[in-house]
């Protein structure tokens, strides 16, 4: 069984995601959801060596075999795939995330207009936040792009691995990899502050550390852009000061209602009679109101300013949702199987109906 040869599947296929599990048939995700390739052979133990160990360099194959995981990124057809290696039983397994050749735009995801505010922010902290394989990495590399074309700036990533491949354009962009060129979160976010940026991407918020820092750098006038797997904005900011000890943080609270400017919570829902997903949003804009919230430590407060913020572009998940119905672009059974609060959107169905 050739490697490339199901790489390729994967693109034409326009799945997202490949899987090579020993005892399994190779399996693709296709609008989220899976697909086992039962007209190929069943994969062995012996097959997965010989497709995933040899594109690995000396130093990947040493960490892999020492720490039984690794996360790299390998090109195929001038297409990226963010690779998770590991084992299971015993055995190699492997997953394979295509990361498309083109950076598209907003418009292209469907995504709000009012994204773009992100884009002419000059400092402040913006979030994405979510599950995982939800798309927060294609919206950030799409808001990234958007400034690189726009203006002359310096922008430093850190990844895990590296996913888009930004082209040049106005600005300039050090795109730096963990493991590969770093050795960790919080070491190259330190680096990053004496690398005269004016955007920071952080690809993950993981840990007490590197929160501590995206708010620094965000503090003292540098653009920071990160993600968290938290699925709505009063979640994100509980996170964030919650994993503070309890005596920093008021300190914290204040920090993080000076530096925030938005939290974008983004989930890809199955669209109807489709075999596409369609993108459906949270968003939060920093105001007054907002600020005072995070302040006084009153986040359960920020569900309603969502909901009444509409005039200023902030949107509920599950106004959204309602918006994507009314459409047609989504059935019931899917608005209320992802809704974060559905008594809210049972709610404005029953206000739409009347």
């Amino acid at each position: 069984m050739d490697l490339n040869k199901l790489l390729q599947l994967v693109i034409d296929k326009q799945a997202s995601d490949l899987h090579l599990i020993p005892g399994y048939y190779p399996t693709i995700r296709v609008a989220g959801e899976l697909h086992q390739l039962t007209t190929l052979t069943m994969i062995t133990p012996s097959m997965v060596e010989q497709m995933v160990l040899p594109p690995l360099n000396g130093e990947q194959r040493e960490n892999f075999l020492a720490n039984k995981e690794l996360d790299l990124a390998i090109t195929h057809n001038e297409n990226r795939f963010r690779v998770n290696l590991y084992y299971a039983k015993g055995v190699i397994c492997g997953s394979f995330r295509l990361i498309p050749a083109k950076i598209r735009t907003l418009e292209d995801l469907s995504l709000p207009a009012i994204l773009k505010q992100c884009v002419d922010f000059r400092q402040g902290l913006v979030l994405l936040t979510g599950p995982t394989g939800e798309g927060k990495s294609t919206t950030l590399a799409s808001i990234i792009n958007e400034i690189n074309y726009k203006y002359s700036r310096h922008i430093i990533t850190i990844e895990d691995p590296i996913e888009y491949i930004y082209p040049q354009s106005k600005s300039i962009i050090s795109q730096r990899e963990l493991h590969q060129d770093t050795h960790s979160w919080s070491v190259s976010l330190k680096s990053a502050l004496r690398e005269d940026p004016d955007v920071i991407l952080v690809g993950e918020m993981r840990d007490f550390d590197t929160i501590s820092l995206v708010l620094t750098a965000a503090e003292t006038g540098h653009l920071v852009f990160s993600t968290l797997h938290t699925n709505s904005a009063p979640e994100s900011v509980d996170r964030i000061i919650d994993i503070f000890p309890p005596h920093q943080q008021n300190q914290v609270k204040n920090q993080l209602a000076t530096v925030l400017k938005m939290i974008i919570t983004q989930r890809l829902l199955p669209k109807q009679n489709s075999v596409e997903r369609i993108p459906a949003v949270e968003i939060l804009i920093s105001n007054s109101a907002v600020s005072s919230t995070i302040r006084e430590g009153k986040t359960y407060l920020i569900n309603n300013i969502l909901e009444t913020g509409e005039a200023e572009g902030l949107l509920l998940f599950e106004k959204n949702l309602l918006s994507l119905y009314r459409a047609g672009m989504i059935s019931k059974e899917t608005a209320f199987s992802f809704a974060i609060r559905p008594k809210e959107l049972e709610k404005f169905i029953k206000i739409d109906k009347v």
